[in-house]
């Protein structure tokens, strides 16, 4: 009875050690497995990102321009030209030939005051003009110049002491104690589409040297690509410099 405990004994220490060691190749396996697929979606996910937003462009431009592509089909019907690919080709092409006809002629002085006697006929409708305007008035603040007063600026977001990348769009002053505001669009990262519109005292923003082009692929990447240093303290005010009040628990 002696001996066969101990052999019983034996195979289960056997058993045991066996189990361990396919649970510790299976663990390894899965952290390997992981790995291998994150680093998968790290190399991925630009690429399709990127796919994603070339197919948007490209989706619009095509259905901007092919009623009128559809509409020379019709009226010159030819076999290659009902192929849907190549309206599709040409669509794009003709959109991007008027685009780059109103770009030359808007920047023309003739052409300005002809697209300014367009925007003050838009501005008299109702709703029209508040829509319009606003995505304006949003495009000339993205596509400012670096000396003009939007730019690229970090604020305490959404906590004290936790700084995101804003654009600071306008400047304005209290009514009630005159002290400098300033309007900061914080855009969410990946997703800029969306963004919070912070008001708050202009001594409570930390200017940046970044570029739009930086900004922007900062948030884009979640930080991933962007400069080696930013202006991430206020610059003279060290320690003394105004903090915002943390926020109530």
């Amino acid at each position: 009875m002696g001996r066969s405990g101990d052999y019983e004994s034996i195979q289960q220490k056997i058993a045991i050690s066996e189990e361990q060691r396919l649970k510790a190749h299976f663990a390894r396996t899965l952290r390997g497995l992981q790995r291998s697929v994150l680093a998968g979606i790290i190399t991925i996910c630009p690429l399709f990102v990127t796919y994603l937003i070339f197919r948007f462009l490209l989706s619009a431009l095509a259905k901007a321009g092919l009623p009128v592509v559809q509409f020379f089909a019709a009226v010159f019907p030819r076999a290659w030209l009902s192929q849907p690919w190549l309206q599709s080709v040409l669509a794009i092409l003709l959109t991007l030939v008027v685009l780059y006809v109103v770009g030359r002629v808007t920047s023309l002085v003739i052409g300005r005051q002809a697209f300014g006697m367009f925007e003050s006929v838009l501005e008299r409708l109702p709703f029209v003009a508040k829509v319009y305007t606003s995505v304006r008035q949003l495009l000339d603040s993205m596509m400012a110049k670096k000396d003009a007063s939007q730019r690229v600026v970090l604020v305490d977001f959404p906590i004290a002491g936790q700084k995101s990348i804003g654009f600071l769009t306008r400047t304005m002053s209290d009514a009630a104690t005159g002290r400098p505001l300033a309007a900061v669009l914080v855009p969410n990262a990946i997703n800029p589409t969306s963004a919070f519109l912070q008001i708050l005292p202009l001594d409570w923003v930390t200017e940046t040297d970044l570029t739009m082009e930086q900004a922007m692929s900062l948030v884009m990447t979640g930080g991933a690509a962007g400069p080696e240093t930013i202006q991430y303290s206020q610059a003279g005010s060290g320690s003394e410099a105004i903090k915002p009040p943390a926020p109530l628990p």
